[in-house]
């Protein structure tokens, strides 16, 4: 198979190819933009739409459902059978006629979603023209518009129509229920509500909306807007399911792409349906489209114009030096740059490669010298923690103060013996937190032997913080600050030390009532928070840890000084590197 790129124009060939690769690229750009960003669209207009639509059906079901038992209860009422069971003389009929027509009147006025309501019953009584309740004769039940459903049920709605009433035709909705007592068909009461109120329900703050209320059954009850036929709609919808959904219906003959979202809830028998027109919806999807088609044809014609000035040989050797330059990474596996390259392509890889050289050079050595700087650092701050040999002289002065009689000498110098052996723990750089209290104590003890009963002193920490390591020598330094500066000019001083465990951090909390770190400018014996035993542990402590890790000193409100140590929570020494 004949090369190409041996055989043709470098020009030509990038010409083509740029072509079709640049147009293909476009196109399949065009259309997985318009396709994901009309699919986003329907989702999200869907979404909302159910949710409207979800939150209208709601309400209007509260409404619907309210007529309904306001009927089934005057349906019951003991006032209204004794009337229909018409077995009154006259004048007791035209009395208890009149209670009736009151109550049906007051709820009329008490229920402004009511229109009217007509009492179907054998030899009525007949009303004024222009009352709101109106009596009349069953026979004539046929000619009241929506009855028809009582054939085979003892109550339904109507679908919006035109009822004629003293005040003209109102639009309205009807709902039909039997009066049934002890198997006797007694009559029927229709109970008229004003369709405009519920259209301003199923309208919503949609204007130019266009939806369909349906009932149980699929009948349509009443619609706003440009919908589709029933047939075009219905066979997409399952009536029988309680839930909302949305779905796409094609284009037919007649009809247009649409989107039917629709409603349906457990409580309620009505389903809200509304169409939007699938052209509508994906119309910004189709002009991003247009959009990125136009700028992509621009793009390709730029594109192809420059390949005419650029050929293989080029652009490889720029293309591979910025990919050595994008990749690289010290002690990495970098890529390897051509030797065999004369020109000027060849003096760049010859200078990138000597500069990469160097830097690694650099960085090894910067390496090892931050390490050796590091070491030597700590273990220079840490041979700077008491000598040994004072251990042993400690322990023959306490034989010649035993000797002597001086029981308190003597104890003192037991006490400093502890601390130095603590002290030294035989060159370990972090000791457990219970060799570190018992240090402390052995210190605090000595200063107690000092002041009498004028120093306190409280230590808690749990048992189970006691077998975690941190610096040795981190707490007395703090301590003594605390009773040789804070308690200065007092006689009396008290020093609390708290841990406990934060996350994944230790807490370390020492507390004093002495002078505090804003003493007077006229006090002879200003307090010092910086000396070289604090100094020393704030050293090692950034010397052993991230900077998360650290020393905290400020004021109590209540007086004296806090010092807030944040150390890792330790289960072993850490490791040294050499």
């Amino acid at each position: 198979m004949i090369n190409p790129f041996k055989k043709y124009r470098i020009d030509r060939l990038f010409f083509h190819s740029f072509a079709i690769v640049l147009i293909a690229v476009m196109g399949v750009t065009a259309w997985t933009s318009y396709s994901n960003s009309s699919k986003a669209l329907v989702q999200t207009t869907s979404h909302y739409q159910q949710q409207l639509l979800d939150e209208l059906n709601n309400e209007i079901t509260t409404r619907m459902v309210m007529i309904e038992q306001i009927s089934l209860s005057s349906s019951r009422d003991s006032e209204l059978i004794n009337f229909l069971l018409n077995r009154q003389d006259e004048f007791e009929r035209y009395r208890r006629r009149a209670g009736v027509e009151s109550a049906l009147a007051n709820l009329t006025y008490a229920i402004p979603l009511i229109q009217g309501i007509d009492l179907y019953m054998d030899n009525p009584i007949p009303s004024e023209r222009q009352s709101y309740i109106q009596f009349r004769n069953l026979t004539d039940l046929n000619k009241q518009e929506g009855t028809g459903c009582l054939v085979k049920s003892d109550f339904c709605w109507s679908k919006e129509y035109k009822f004629i009433s003293a005040q003209g035709e109102i639009p309205v909705l009807s709902f039909s229920r039997k009066i049934i007592y002890q198997n006797d068909y007694l009559g029927v009461l229709i109970v008229h509500i004003k369709a405009n109120e519920i259209r301003k329900l199923l309208t919503g703050n949609s204007d130019g909306s266009n939806r369909i209320m349906a009932g149980s059954g699929g009948q349509l009850i009443m619609k706003i807007g440009d919908t589709l036929d029933q047939n075009d709609w219905s066979q997409w919808i399952d009536l029988k399911s309680n839930k909302s959904g949305y779905v796409h219906i094609p284009a037919t003959d007649g009809s247009r792409d649409t989107l039917l979202v629709y409603s349906r809830m457990d409580n309620s028998i009505w389903t809200l349906i509304e169409f939007t027109s699938w052209k509508q919806i994906t119309a910004s999807s189709l002009k991003l489209a247009e959009w990125i088609g136009l700028i992509g044809i621009a793009a390709v014609l730029v594109v192809l114009l420059l390949t005419h000035f650029l050929s293989k040989q080029f652009t490889k050797p720029i293309k591979n030096l910025v990919t050595a330059m994008h990749i690289y990474s010290v002690g990495g596996d970098n890529v390897k740059l051509p030797v065999d390259y004369e020109n000027e392509f060849g003096y760049l890889f010859s200078g990138y490669r000597k500069q990469n050289e160097r830097i690694e050079e650099l960085y090894l050595s910067l390496e090892r010298r931050y390490e050796q700087q590091r070491k030597a650092e700590i273990e220079a701050l840490q041979a700077n923690i008491n000598p040994h040999f004072l251990y042993n002289m400690l322990d023959q002065l306490n034989w010649m103060a035993i000797e002597a009689g001086q029981n308190e000498l003597s104890r003192i110098l037991e006490l400093m013996g502890r601390m130095f052996r603590i002290g030294l723990s035989n060159g370990n750089s972090f000791i457990t937190i219970a060799d570190e209290l018992l240090h402390i104590e052995c210190y605090l003890e000595i200063q107690q032997l000092r002041w009498g009963d004028g120093l306190e002193y409280r230590i808690m920490v749990a048992s189970e913080l006691q077998e975690l390591y941190i610096p040795k020598l981190t707490l007395q330094p703090f301590v003594e600050n605390s009773i040789v500066h804070g308690f200065n000019k007092q006689r009396s001083g008290y020093v609390s030390i708290v841990m406990e465990r934060t996350g994944d951090a230790l807490h370390i909390f020492i507390d004093d009532n002495g002078a505090g770190l804003k003493q007077s400018d006229h006090s002879p014996h200003k307090r010092h928070t910086g000396g070289y035993g604090i100094r020393n542990v704030r050293e090692r402590v950034a010397g052993y840890f991230e900077d998360s890790y650290g020393i905290t000193l400020r004021e109590r409100e209540e007086g004296g000084t806090r010092v807030e140590i944040v150390l890792p929570l330790l289960t072993e020494p850490p490791t040294r590197k050499d």
